[in-house]
């Protein structure tokens, strides 16, 4: 499993020999400004919730690459109705694809599209590869429900954002790991705005302070599982 960081909370997966985009937002984000969207694969796309930050360039990708998205009742029906393919889900819920089990989970937060339109529940997705299982928790608080998550799948990697004022910080995220039983986390969801900066060398501190280890990725660099 091959994973990259596209910035902000823009991930992508390379599984089973299919493509994966979550939460698309690249365009808008002048830390990416390297990253052509045009250039982008996508056999899916997975979407966490409505915010702008997240679903800035779902239409122009899945038009692009006719993928397919992934996402709650809500979200799901908003891009079927505009003629994109689309697989809904819900929370609990799970659908084996073809490149892996994938099971919609809770998060704490809000959701709603730039347009006003409702976005359902957040959440955030649980992927069981063929051979690693990753957590992308999507913007959330922490949350006592990330405690369920190992009594179903041993994690791999869990992707977390850390960037405070909007979700959870890195002490918290440093909880959510021991709530998931996982030690390895990509962090995501900071340094895009003002708001959410943070100190990369005090965060990877404190998680290797407690025995766990944290990854901050450049835009456009990848890890493999």
């Amino acid at each position: 499993m091959k994973i990259t960081f596209y910035g902000h909370a823009c991930i992508g997966i390379e599984v089973a020999g299919k493509h994966i985009l979550v939460d698309p937002f690249i365009t808008g984000n002048p830390k990416a400004s390297h990253i052509n969207i045009n250039e982008l694969k996508a056999d899916y796309i997975l979407i966490t919730h409505a915010h702008f930050d997240h679903v800035q360039d779902v239409e122009a990708i899945a038009k692009r690459t006719d993928a397919v998205i992934v996402s709650n009742w809500e979200i799901a029906n908003y891009y079927g109705a505009k003629e994109l393919k689309f697989h809904p889900m819900n929370h609990g819920g799970s659908w084996t694809f073809d490149f892996g089990k994938v099971k919609y989970v809770a998060a704490v937060h809000s959701s709603a599209f730039p347009d006003g339109t409702y976005g359902g529940n957040p959440g955030g997705f649980v992927i069981e590869g063929e051979h690693k299982n990753i957590y992308i928790s999507g913007d959330t608080a922490l949350t006592m429900d990330m405690k369920l998550i190992p009594m179903r799948t041993k994690l791999d990697l869990a992707i977390f954002p850390i960037g405070d004022c909007f979700t959870m910080d890195i002490e918290d995220a440093i909880i959510a790991s021991d709530f998931v039983e996982c030690d390895k986390v990509l962090g995501c969801h900071f340094d895009t705005f003002g708001f959410i900066e943070i100190n990369h060398e005090q965060a990877i501190k404190k998680f290797f302070d407690k025995g766990k280890d944290l990854m901050l990725l450049s835009i456009g660099e990848s890890i493999e599982l």
